[in-house]
């Protein structure tokens, strides 16, 4: 089967336990569009950015989110919630299998720090199969402007990025610019899904392995129904972009090892830009 249906809710998401609203959002897109087969939500969907409605694994957030995958038979990709254990927090993704079984949790590895600050990077990339039809893998916002994560997910067979977004910076067209790149650099689709209010301004996208926008929200609430086709991954990455462009295997009979990334590169360059931290005034008083 090269067919899957995938739907993205844009909605608000308010600092506060926002299981109640997601519930409703969910019973109004599986009425209206009842052959979507996963449902993805914008990153801390849960309880908005607040480190102190952070719970243990397997706690209300993860547990309601796998009863909502067995109510409706889907899989559910329900944005994130921070996680903690013991003193750290993370920024976690479970994944959860139509039967509400969670087969893979990912937590972010790059942090929006300084902003994000008190999150614990992740530490491993994360793809999953979805049996009969293909291999997904997930990342958080930001982690989408850091290509070396999305080639990894790519080199392990990913053929569809999910990415839940918290973006409220008026940065979110360069956000969007590189979704769109990843699409076509890695020939993959992107589901950028964002939210509302304290979880983000909207504007969500879905991208196909062409790098063409499906689809291109703005800043109200939306049901996001696409049903895409693996098939496309599979053919362009074979024969190429329109027949021409075949970067995946370029990359792959490269001739040469990138030092920026051995032990021995010289970092000064890097080391001369100064502590992550947010900036101050640039004309201080």
């Amino acid at each position: 089967m090269s067919h899957f249906a995938i739907a993205g809710i844009q909605m608000p998401i308010a600092m506060q336990n926002n299981l109640e609203a997601i519930q409703r959002r969910l019973d109004v897109l599986m009425f209206l569009y009842p052959w979507v087969e996963m449902v993805v939500l914008s990153e801390l969907a849960a309880h908005g950015p607040a480190h102190a409605l952070a719970t243990p694994m397997g706690g209300e957030y993860e547990t309601a989110f796998q009863r909502m995958a067995q109510q409706y038979g889907i899989w559910m990709v329900p944005g994130s919630y921070f996680e903690k254990q013991g003193e750290l927090v993370y920024n976690t993704t479970p994944v959860i299998n139509p039967a509400g079984e969670i087969v893979t949790r990912y937590r972010k590895m790059f942090p929006f720090t300084p902003y994000e600050a008190g999150t614990t990077p992740g530490a491993e990339v994360c793809v999953f199969d979805v049996p009969n039809v293909g291999r997904f893998g997930v990342s958080i916002c930001y982690d989408i402007w850091f290509p070396e994560l999305t080639r990894s997910m790519v080199a392990m067979g990913a053929e569809v990025i999910l990415n839940p977004v918290l973006a409220n910076f008026i940065d979110r067209p360069a956000d969007l610019a590189i979704v769109q790149a990843s699409a076509a650099m890695f020939q993959s689709y992107v589901f950028s899904i964002n939210g509302l209010g304290a979880g983000g301004n909207g504007y969500s996208m879905v991208v196909d392995p062409s790098g063409q926008m499906i689809h291109r929200g703005n800043v109200g609430e939306e049901l996001i129904p696409v049903e895409i086709d693996l098939d496309l991954v599979r053919r362009q990455r074979s024969r190429g972009l329109r027949n021409m462009g075949q970067p995946l295997k370029s990359f792959r009979d490269r001739p040469t090892e990138f030092a920026v990334y051995g032990e021995g590169f010289d970092r000064s360059y890097l080391d001369s830009l100064g502590p992550l931290v947010k900036p101050g005034r640039a004309n201080p008083v």
